[in-house]
């Protein structure tokens, strides 16, 4: 506020400029007329004195040398002869000063004509810049505004203020302090020159960045008179300018190597070089001075793909964007992998200014490539050669198995009194008769691996379980488990039936070996249609999985969950690998002591 008033108070005299210019053109016409009626006044004036002098002079002469009769027809002759000499006279006077009137009104019509020029060019320019004229007399403390403040900053004129208050009150608070120092320096001729940047209030409360810029007029002795300043709208260049300091930002702190190049090029090189990031540097060893001005055909060696430079240098000439990955060369002639981009950037016009190019240093992600290439060729090798072996093994324990089978099944017809080698033997038949059934398994395993694609068919879902129940009629016969079967909304089923008959064979097999001793064994099965999916559900109260260790490793090949003898860990995940064939997923939830439930879903 200090400042505010000791600018406000400087002894100085300012007066408006627009409207002085058409005062000084009213002023020029009115000087005309004065000076013309000042002219005749005097001329009048001298006339009218000289002629008075003369007729008293011509009076007395007549008087003293002549008699009266001489002395009337004298008087006529010196009348008319006073008369010719007067006019005579009065003639010279007045072409005189016609001429010089002539003179002076074409000076003062040519002096009016500039002003008039200037006044129309004044409006002209103010219309041409859209710039917000103000005009401050310092001394009066009053300001003028011209449209500007109008159709800039959206003021109706009864808003704007007349006095230089109202224009410091609408700078922003943050550059108010900083603007009036440097204007109060300028207003003191501390300083030659006045121009600031800051932001202006618009009518609506929002704010534009101004460049504003001011110039004094001053007295006789030197002292600022006057300021009269245009106050330009920047706000585009400043928002223009903090998006391109945003983008610099981005640029030079980018991981990615970025290059700037021409737009034209030579024959199969790339354009030459303009700008590179703090990245480019790091990444290639070449520092921006070393690398500016060339073209970045340096980096090719001889390992460099040809072909993806060929592919690079066509899409220059077509102006298109390309992306290429081949191997390029640092400073020190170190080979590493990059993939790089050309991206053209076009003007207003459509005619390409400049290339954007793109690097990203690739060569671990390559060694990663070639290292997952080298460990899936051999995985797929192994992957043969365990299938291979589960064939040949598969195949050669089948013979004698079956001989075993069929030699336990002859001794069975023996009489055998010795009780210890009775229950040598039964230990025996058990743990073949349990190796057939692995291997059986085994084989399934193989079969749904080695084909994928399998035949679909309408199945019952009634028969299926029919068909399960009479190979389970001992066991269920020995446990007598109360089974729930709920099959009225999805009565067939189209799938594999051997698949899905071995599938819920495996099921109701874990739910009647892994029952509670506690309780009285209970099954459910129920089959649902939701929207585009057949849901089968399958639940037991049996003695559960403890799924917080066990969840990943359910579904997993040779995985046991309790200590039974006849356990082989296959059932589960021949049971997903058979439901994942088929095209649908199987999910568990099971609590220890409470029950196991499996969620199998088939999109239909």
């Amino acid at each position: 506020m200090r400042i505010y008033n000791q600018l406000v108070n400087t002894k100085t005299r300012k007066y408006r400029f627009q409207n002085d210019i058409k005062i000084r053109s009213v002023i020029v016409k009115l000087t005309i007329f004065e000076v013309m009626k000042s002219k005749t006044l005097q001329i009048t004036l001298i006339y009218t004195i000289i002629s008075i002098i003369m007729a008293v002079l011509c009076h007395k002469l007549l008087i003293t040398y002549f008699s009266s009769s001489e002395y009337l027809y004298l008087s006529l002759i010196k009348d008319v002869v006073f008369i010719l000499i007067t006019g005579l006279v009065f003639r010279f006077i007045l072409s005189k000063n016609e001429k010089r009137n002539i003179t002076i009104f074409e000076k003062l019509n040519k002096t009016n004509e500039e002003i008039e020029e200037s006044n129309e060019k004044y409006d002209i320019v103010a219309k041409a810049t859209s710039d917000t004229i103000w005009d401050w007399k310092i001394q009066e403390d009053s300001i003028n505004w011209n449209k500007g403040i109008e159709s800039v900053f959206g003021y109706d004129p009864k808003e704007v203020g007349k006095t230089s208050k109202w224009w410091f009150d609408k700078i922003h608070p943050e550059d108010s302090i900083r603007m009036s120092i440097k204007l109060y320096s300028f207003i003191e001729q501390k300083t030659e020159k006045w121009q600031d940047q800051y932001r202006f209030r618009c009518a609506d409360g929002s704010y534009k960045y101004v460049l504003d810029r001011g110039f004094l007029l001053k007295d006789e002795n030197g002292r600022a008179i006057r300021m009269i300043g245009a106050i330009q709208d920047i706000t585009k260049q400043k928002e223009e300018e903090q998006r391109l300091k945003l983008l610099e930002t981005v640029i030079t702190q980018s991981k990615d190597s970025i290059l700037i190049t021409e737009a034209n090029t030579s024959e199969r090189k790339i354009p030459k070089i303009v700008y590179v990031n703090p990245a480019f540097s790091q990444m290639s060893g070449y520092q921006s001075n070393e690398i500016i001005g060339k073209s970045p055909n340096i980096f090719k060696g001889p390992k460099s793909d040809s072909e993806e430079l060929k592919k690079l240098l066509t899409a220059i000439k077509n102006e298109e964007e390309c992306l290429i990955e081949t191997i390029t060369y640092t400073k020190s002639k170190k080979e590493y992998w990059v993939r790089f981009s050309m991206i053209p950037i076009f003007n207003n016009e459509g005619v390409i200014s400049h290339w954007i190019s793109i690097q990203r240093d690739i060569t671990d992600e390559k060694k990663l490539e070639t290292e997952k290439e080298h460990l899936i060729r051999e995985l797929t090798q192994n992957n043969k050669d365990l299938k291979q072996f589960s064939y040949i093994t598969s195949h050669n324990l089948r013979a004698p198995l079956s001989n075993l089978i069929g030699l336990l099944n002859l001794i069975e017809d023996i009489p055998i009194e010795n009780e210890e080698l009775e229950e040598i033997l039964a230990g025996f038949t058990k743990s073949t008769h349990l190796l057939n059934e692995t291997i059986n398994d085994l084989v399934k395993v193989i079969i749904i691996k080695d084909n994928p694609s399998m035949q679909k068919e309408e199945v019952s879902l009634k028969e299926v379980f029919e068909n399960v129940f009479s190979q389970l009629s001992f066991q269920i016969e020995l446990h007598k488990p109360i089974i729930k079967l709920k099959f009225d909304k999805v009565p067939e089923l189209i799938t594999n039936k051997a698949y899905i008959e071995s599938i819920l064979l495996n099921l109701l097999t874990n739910s009647i070996k892994y029952k509670s001793e506690n309780r009285k064994l209970k099954i459910s099965i129920i089959a649902e249609q939701i929207e585009q999916r057949t849901i089968l559900t399958f639940k037991d109260n049996g003695i559960g999985i403890d799924l917080e260790r066990n969840r990943d490793k359910v579904f997993g090949l040779y995985q046991r969950f309790h200590n039974y003898p006849d356990s082989k860990g296959l059932g589960l995940y021949l049971v997903k690998s058979q439901v994942e064939t088929m095209g649908g997923t199987i999910s568990i939830d099971s609590e220890v002591n409470k029950g196991t439930t499996f969620t199998i879903t088939f999109k239909n």
